[in-house]
C-alpha cells in the first residue's frame, strides 16, 4: 500500500527515478524537478510528437545554498524555504497523478556538509526523494535539452550551462555527423557523453568541465567589493581563470561552423533586454540568436544603470536582479575567449534534458527511442 499525505488526501509520489513502463504510454504524464543553489523549479509534461506539452510548471527562488560559500552548510532557513517550495511540488504530482518522474539536487547539495542530514529532512516532510546528480549527468542533461537548437550547419559547438552554484561547459565535434543528423546526434547523448556501439552517427565530446561557480557562489565570493564595475571586472576575471583546465580554452575556432547555446536565467534575461520585452515571452526567447556584440552592450547597459536602476528594471526582475551581474560576468568572460555570431538562447536546461531523456528511452516520442 502506497504510503498516505499526513492530510490523508493521497498517495506521495513513489520513487525517485520510477522505473519505465513496459509498454510505451504516449498519454503518460512526466515530471522532471531540479533543485539547484539558487531555485527550484519542475515541469510536469505529456509527449507530444517529438517534443512535449507542459501540462504544468512551478518555479521558486528559495536560495538553497545562500551562506554556503562561508560556511560550507545549508541554513537552517534555506531548507526552510526548500521545504515549502517542495511541498508545492508534491501536491502537483498528487494533483496529476504523474506516474514517470525525476527528481534532482545539484551543486549546493552535492557541496554541502549537510546535505545527507538535508535530503532525510526533505523526505520526511514531503516525502519527495531527491537525488543528488553528479556534474557529469548535469551536463549531459543540459546539452540534451538544447537539442532542437542546434543547426544543420554547425560542426563545432559549445553548450554553457549558467546554474547558481557552478557552471557546466561541454564542447562537441558535429563534423563527421551528417547536417541533417546533426540535432539527434545531440539528443543520442541521453545514454551517456561515452555511449557504446551505435548504428547512427555520433556526436564526440571534445571536453567538458564542471566549474563550482554560479551566479549565486560568484557573487557571494566578490560580495565584500564595495564598486560595482570593479566587482563585475573581478567576477569576470576570476571565472575565466577557472576555465584553463578545459582543453578548447587554447584554441579559437573559426566563427563559420560555430555555435554556442547558452542556457540560464542570465542569458534569457539578457535576450529580453535585447528585444525590449515588457513582459518575458519564452515563445520569442527561446532559439533567439544574438552576437557577441549585441549581449555586450546589454551588459554595458546593466552597469550604465547600477545596482539601484537594475533593482527597478522590469526586463530583470526582482528574483533576478541582485545575481544578474554575476551572470554577466561569466557570459562575458566565455565571449572574450569564444567571439562569435551564433549565440543561440535556450529557455530550457536540466528539468527539459530530464523529460526529453526519460521519453525518447521509453519510446514515447515519434521520432525516439533515440
Amino acid at each position: 500500500m502506497a504510503p498516505k499525505r499526513p492530510d490523508g488526501a493521497g498517495a506521495f509520489p513513489k520513487a525517485v527515478r520510477t522505473p519505465a513502463p513496459k509498454t510505451p504510454d504516449p498519454s503518460a504524464l512526466y515530471a522532471a524537478l531540479d533543485l539547484g543553489t539558487n531555485s527550484c523549479r519542475m515541469l510536469i509534461a505529456q509527449p507530444k510528437g517529438s517534443q512535449f506539452h507542459v501540462v504544468d510548471s512551478f518555479s521558486k527562488s528559495v536560495q538553497l545554498g545562500k551562506g554556503l560559500e562561508a560556511s560550507g552548510r545549508l541554513s537552517r532557513a534555506s531548507m526552510a524555504r526548500t521545504v515549502q517550495a517542495l511541498r508545492i511540488c508534491r501536491k502537483k504530482l498528487i494533483k496529476h497523478d504523474v506516474g514517470r518522474m525525476r527528481l534532482v539536487a545539484t551543486e549546493a547539495c552535492r557541496r554541502a556538509q549537510n546535505s545527507k542530514n538535508f535530503m532525510n529532512y526533505v523526505r520526511r516532510e514531503t516525502g519527495l526523494k531527491l537525488e543528488i546528480i553528479k556534474p557529469e549527468e548535469e551536463a549531459r542533461l543540459a546539452v540534451v535539452s538544447c537539442a532542437p537548437l542546434v543547426s544543420t550547419r554547425t560542426e563545432q559547438l559549445l553548450v554553457v550551462d549558467i546554474g547558481g552554484g557552478s557552471t557546466e561547459l561541454v564542447w562537441l565535434d558535429l563534423s563527421k555527423v551528417p547536417p541533417l543528423e546533426r540535432p539527434r546526434s545531440i539528443m543520442r547523448m541521453g545514454r551517456g557523453f561515452v555511449g557504446g556501439a551505435s548504428p547512427f552517427p555520433a556526436a564526440s565530446v571534445v571536453d567538458w568541465i564542471s566549474v563550482p561557480l554560479g551566479v549565486a557562489t560568484l557573487r557571494e565570493m566578490f560580495d565584500d567589493v564595495e564598486d560595482d564595475s570593479g566587482r563585475y571586472a573581478l567576477m569576470s576575471v576570476h571565472f575565466e581563470e577557472q576555465l584553463a583546465g578545459f582543453s578548447p580554452f587554447y584554441h579559437e575556432p573559426p566563427r563559420e561552423g560555430f555555435q554556442i547555446i547558452g542556457t540560464s536565467g542570465t542569458v534569457t534575461t539578457v535576450a529580453a533586454t535585447h528585444l525590449g520585452l515588457r513582459r518575458y515571452d519564452r515563445t520569442k526567447v527561446d532559439g533567439l540568436r544574438m552576437t557577441s556584440d549585441q549581449i555586450e552592450r546589454v551588459i554595458q547597459g546593466y552597469l550604465a544603470l547600477g545596482p539601484q536602476g537594475r533593482r527597478m528594471n522590469s526586463h530583470i526582475g526582482r528574483d533576478r536582479q541582485s545575481l544578474i551581474m554575476s551572470g554577466a560576468a561569466i557570459l562575458q568572460a566565455l565571449l572574450r575567449i569564444w567571439p562569435t555570431d551564433r549565440l543561440s538562447v535556450a529557455d530550457r536546461g536540466l528539468r527539459e534534458g530530464i523529460l526529453y531523456s526519460q521519453m525518447s528511452s521509453d519510446g514515447v516520442l515519434e521520432d525516439g527511442p533515440f
